[in-house]
């Protein structure tokens, strides 16, 4: 239930919300549950094939689903989720199919639910992939036990903690939203920029962070022209609305000029105008052996060791040199230590052994 809380779930949202809101006039608050439900299911589900085969093979599971092309592959797969809650193309069966299956199930309401259910699924491999502390720490469990209904029922037991709030805000969704009308269409196509945004976060952790700010500004900018657009400034609401795309919209010029000035954080673009900080300094390791060296050396001098890894698509990782290792807490309490940093992006055969 506390996992639910943080950053790393947080894309699972508009996802969600996105799916219930593009069911339009058909949403409501029975329907929106199930739909939640459903969503959640698919995520309990793939954890428990994930809890049995970390039981099974010891493998780092989540990791073989942060491989470049898979990230990019669904990155794609919300770009073209987006464009269909823009109103650019439907995305439905064939006619003929559809008609075959009204006959059998009123409003086709078995393959709207295993849909939701997959994509439930999906996110559990890609977007949630980032809860790295405790879900790696319950797969090292997992893994050393062996025992297979414990892995699969204990990461059950945690997805269906996790979507407790996912299940809630699918339910209020169908129940607040508009069912029908032009307020239901602006509604769509802003869980189509969100939507846009979760790829943009996606695939930020394939790229330089400097380039990365550029990524951040294309939702940014099309929500704010999104927002002009679709809202007229005619009450005190709408004129809310309007600066709140005036916001969007400078925050995506902000996010373009911060990458030419060599900004690095989206929350705060321009560097020249950030606190500067001073980070910790680690001496970089690859290997088993190297990590035998150094922490023989350090007990010659009577120094603790701090082992740092790190991946180019772990969030936890970039979080934490951004904002714990810059900490002057940390600092002081790291003062006597030697500190290790692996860099385990690639997942070759060197890095699974540190792992292990």
């Amino acid at each position: 239930l506390l996992l639910a809380f943080t950053p790393c779930v947080l894309p699972m949202v508009p996802i969600l919300s996105g799916i219930i809101a593009g069911q339009g006039a058909q949403v409501t608050t029975g329907r929106a549950f199930s739909l939640s439900l459903a969503y959640v299911l698919g995520m309990a589900v793939m954890n428990t094939l994930a809890g049995i085969a970390a039981a099974a093979a010891g493998q780092q599971v989540q990791a073989l689903f942060q491989q470049p092309w898979i990230i990019v592959l669904f990155s794609l797969l919300f770009v073209v989720l987006e464009m269909s809650m823009f109103g650019l193309f439907t995305i439905q069966l064939p006619a003929s199919l559809q008609t075959r299956l009204s006959e059998a199930s009123n409003r086709q309401r078995a393959g709207t639910f295993g849909g939701v259910a997959v994509m439930g699924a999906l996110s559990a491999l890609i977007v949630s992939a980032c809860v790295a502390p405790p879900l790696f720490a319950a797969l090292a469990v997992i893994a050393q036990t062996g025992d297979m209904v414990r892995g699969g029922s204990a990461r059950f037991a945690m997805a269906i903690g996790m979507g407790v709030p996912l299940r809630v805000i699918g339910t209020s969704a169908g129940r607040l939203l508009p069912k029908a009308g032009g307020g239901m269409e602006t509604v769509k196509k802003l869980f189509g920029v969100l939507m846009l945004a979760v790829a943009a976060w996606m695939l930020a952790r394939l790229m330089d962070d400097r380039w990365a700010l550029l990524l951040w500004a294309i939702p940014a900018l099309v929500g704010a022209i999104l927002l002009w657009r679709e809202v007229r400034a005619r009450s005190w609401a709408g004129g809310v609305v309007r600066g709140l795309s005036v916001l969007l919209g400078l925050y995506a010029l902000a996010l373009v000029a911060g990458a030419a000035l060599g900004g690095r954080d989206p929350l705060a673009p321009i560097p020249q105008l950030a606190k500067p900080q001073k980070t910790l300094q680690f001496t970089i390791i690859k290997t088993v052996d190297d990590l035998d060296r150094a922490g023989a050396a350090a007990a010659t001098e009577g120094r603790p060791v701090m082992l740092d890894f790190y991946a180019d698509w772990c969030v936890s990782c970039k979080e934490m040199e951004r904002y714990t290792f810059t900490d002057p807490d940390v600092h002081a309490a790291l003062t006597n230590a030697v500190l290790l940093k692996a860099d385990v992006t690639a997942n070759d055969e060197a890095d699974q052994a540190l792992l292990r």
